[in-house]
């Protein structure tokens, strides 16, 4: 159960960083949708859970210790190449959008230009990418606890002290602009994205496991977790619409409702977590393209960070509405790809 625990908090660590820390996320993808929205949680759970277990189990299976192995099988010689770029294409969007959001942050919080607190950001990775990245990278699941507990404060605040009826908090949320025409296109772009940023780590933690059983039951673990803290945070943001409509920073928002100091702490475990995955994900991607003991390594860092804070002043709102999406529907095609290697493997065949 120790290897299942473990293997469902990487799960877990992967996602949220990019995936719903900062509100914004849940905001576009689920609450905007009203009431709805629940199914949206319910539908992105079962998917995470049915992803989560097949790629652990895969890693498992293969006993990998690489990704490129676990690409590999799931895309076969032909799309296996093609699937890792698909991949490095998703981690270099996410760590731009963690870029912006860090600019977001210090203009919410302390009313900083959002292309200064993006630049800072910036600089902050690029220098701890040259130092050394692996036990920054560890600093996001010890995070976590910190970020759980925040949300169900957030979850309990809102409740509480929801002033409008639930029909007239539906209209406010159904005027918010949606990642997706229909909630559940967008419960399936949001698992998507998420998953191509996270399949080639959960694949390498399922090979941690001997017993496919063990990482199965991680995979769905952390599948389920996911799905609970989607549903918590939106149900938060929904009570509170009237306050968190329009705003960049949804659950920053809401700390800083509760009290100033509770808004504070929240802009730090948001930095944080920002901070975390900006490296995590450029780390990953910049080892893919070169040595890390190289001189090139560093080149490429810095063109990378360079390359992503410019893109980063389009603004946070506007890339998790427009990359995100982009993002979520070249991620399908992973998972397309996923579900046809599972069939086949359970069947003794692997693609090719």
């Amino acid at each position: 159960m120790k290897k299942s625990i473990q293997i469902a908090g990487a799960f877990v660590s992967l996602v949220v960083g990019a995936g719903f820390a900062s509100g914004q996320e849940i905001m576009q993808y689920f609450t905007s949708f009203g009431l709805m929205s629940v199914f949206g949680c319910i539908a992105a759970t079962i998917i995470f859970t049915m992803l989560g277990m097949t790629l652990a189990q895969i890693g498992s299976d293969l006993q990998t210790t690489s990704h490129k192995e676990g690409i590999q099988f799931i895309g076969g010689r032909f799309f296996g190449p093609v699937l890792d770029q698909l991949i490095s294409f998703v981690l270099f969007g996410i760590a731009v959008v963690m870029l912006a959001g860090a600019g977001s942050t210090f203009n919410q919080m302390y009313s900083v230009d959002a292309s200064i607190g993006s630049l800072f950001m910036a600089i902050l990775v690029v220098i701890t990418l040259m130092l050394n990245a692996e036990s920054i990278i560890k600093m996001l699941a010890a995070l976590m606890p910190y970020l759980l507990g925040i949300i169900f404060i957030l979850l309990i605040y809102s409740l509480f002290t929801m002033e409008y009826s639930v029909s007239e908090l539906n209209v406010i949320a159904k005027s918010q602009p949606s990642a997706s025409p229909h909630w559940f296109s967008s419960a399936v772009i949001y698992v998507s994205y998420n998953i191509a940023a996270g399949a080639a780590m959960l694949i390498v933690m399922g090979g941690t496991a001997t017993n496919r059983k063990v990482a199965r039951r991680g995979g769905a673990l952390g599948g389920i977790i996911l799905g609970l803290l989607i549903l918590l945070i939106n149900v938060a943001l929904f009570a509170k619409m009237d306050i968190v409509a329009g705003v960049e920073m949804p659950t920053l928002e809401l700390a800083k409702q509760i009290h100033p100091t509770v808004g504070i702490i929240m802009s730090f475990v948001l930095l944080a977590m920002i901070y975390s995955t900006a490296v995590g994900t450029l780390y990953i991607l910049a080892v893919r393209i070169v040595k890390q003991d190289r001189f090139a390594f560093k080149v490429v860092i810095n063109l990378l960070c360079i390359v992503g804070f410019a893109i980063s002043l389009v603004g946070f709102t506007t890339l998790i509405s427009k990359l995100y999406v982009i993002m979520g529907y070249l991620g399908i095609v992973l998972i397309l790809f996923i579900m046809i290697s599972a069939i086949f493997k359970s069947s003794g065949r692997k693609v090719t």
